[in-house]
């Protein structure tokens, strides 16, 4: 990605609270203890109309503690792909061996770096060890208080290069599911990349992580979220966080790859995260990941366990499923031609001469039934723009339409045009009636 600005320094010295300062919103999790971002969080935002993206990355640590490797691997992959680093340090305490450590794979990179003393509220003077550091271009802020982060904005946007313009509106894919599901294990295969850290540790993806996925030479924004449990199972402050931070994300996309362990039993709680999805109008494929554990599989198999999904996800019957193997990398190209195909449908406009047509037909083959003492007739449909495939329907009478003609209406429209993995939402309107 071009023009892009990673935040490295030590933990605890206001990475994240500076990143959700720069975006606008709380995106990164902030929370008073080390180690809590450890994927690589990217963003974009915008200052004085040029759009970039922020790097969030985990603290940079010599300390033998779990994860500190994989923090370390993604905070070095994030100065490799960044165009510019922010080296953040803390104001108020001496420069440690820490942060030493950090210059020292900073200055290997050969990337432009500017120092940024954070925590220096009411313009507090910093600790003059951070000279020591020798890096010439610095500035002082407060990321909690906001006190000179337009100063340090500027200072990025000068020293970008905007010769060429990256269109960054790309369509979203958000990965959500239980923990341990394979949620990180698929984008890092999707992406070829070790882009978020796995582990068979249920919870280690804690912040939503994004992505640039290229199908078919076209990008994707794809997000890795949290996995989600039930609030009774959230352990601590930043596992909560951590589940809210996976519904801005759901709520954020466009399209939603949900991930299913396909050695466990299926439970009315996965059906209730396909749930959460539907509320947010969002289209579903079903991912069931893990097939290669199955044993003993024969040609019934797929069958059944199809008709388990159908069963419990009833509500979803027009989402596409597909059984892979992250591990085994089975079906991973067929999953990212199934994203293309589902695109396509999200974003099909219907001819209304066709609508009409289709609707006719269907009210000839069956007549609305009587309800409330009226029988409901459809006199002309139009799609309308929108974020799912809308349609607006003109009726004699919409007291009359009963909830089941609206599901046979709806599948007739499915039967005649594509709209898998879509949710279609239908508008009824009498003659007259302002929409």
């Amino acid at each position: 990605m071009k023009n892009t600005v990673a935040l490295i320094g030590k933990p605890n010295v206001g990475k994240s609270t500076l990143f959700n300062r720069m975006i606008g919103k709380r995106q990164s999790i902030v929370y008073d203890k080390p180690g809590v971002t450890r994927d690589r969080i990217y963003q974009k935002t915008s200052w004085l109309g040029r759009d970039f993206y922020i790097i969030d990355t985990g603290g940079i640590t010599d300390e033998k503690k779990v994860f500190v490797d994989d923090i370390r691997a993604q905070a070095n992959i994030a100065i490799e792909e960044a165009d510019l680093i922010l080296f953040v340090v803390d104001g108020l305490t001496p420069i440690t061996k820490e942060d030493f450590l950090v210059i020292d794979i900073l200055r290997k990179s050969n990337k432009k770096i500017i120092l940024v003393i954070n925590k220096m509220d009411n313009n507090r003077e910093f600790d003059s060890s951070i000279y020591s550091l020798g890096i010439k271009d610095m500035v002082s802020i407060s990321a909690l208080h906001g006190e000179n982060t337009g100063e340090l904005m500027d200072l990025i946007i000068n020293n970008l290069d905007w010769n060429s313009i990256e269109n960054f509106n790309y369509f979203k894919l958000s990965i959500i599911g239980k923990p341990n599901a394979g949620k990180s294990s698929l984008l890092n295969k999707l992406l070829n990349e070790n882009r978020s850290i796995v582990s068979d540790i249920p919870g280690t993806t804690r912040d939503s992580v994004n992505a640039i996925l290229k199908i078919n030479n076209e990008n994707f924004e794809i997000i890795d979220t949290a996995g989600i449990n039930k609030k009774s199972k959230l352990s601590d402050a930043i596992d909560y966080y951590a589940l809210n931070r996976a519904f801005n994300s759901l709520e954020e996309s466009n399209l939603t790859l949900l991930v299913i362990d396909a050695t466990k039993e299926l439970s009315h709680f996965d059906a209730r995260i396909a749930g959460y999805a539907m509320e947010f109008n969002k289209p579903i494929i079903l991912v069931i990941n893990k097939w290669d554990l199955i044993e003993d599989k024969n040609t019934y198999t797929i069958n059944e366990f199809t008709k388990k999904i159908l069963k419990e996800f009833k509500f979803i019957s027009w989402s596409p499923i597909i059984f892979i193997s992250v591990l085994k990398d089975q079906r991973i190209q067929k999953l990212k031609d199934l994203i293309i195909t589902v695109k396509n449908n999200l974003e099909r406009k219907i001819k209304t001469s066709l609508l009409n047509e289709v609707i006719l037909e269907s009210q000839q083959m069956q007549p609305a039934p009587t309800f409330k003492g009226k029988r409901l007739v459809i006199t002309y449909i139009k799609q309308i723009d929108a974020k799912i495939p809308t349609f607006l329907l003109t009726v004699n009478d919409k007291k009359s339409l009963h909830f089941s003609y609206k599901r046979y209406i709806e599948n007739q429209i499915r039967e005649n045009f594509d709209f898998t993995g879509t949710p279609i939402n239908l508008i009824f309107k009498n003659k007259n009636e302002k929409k």
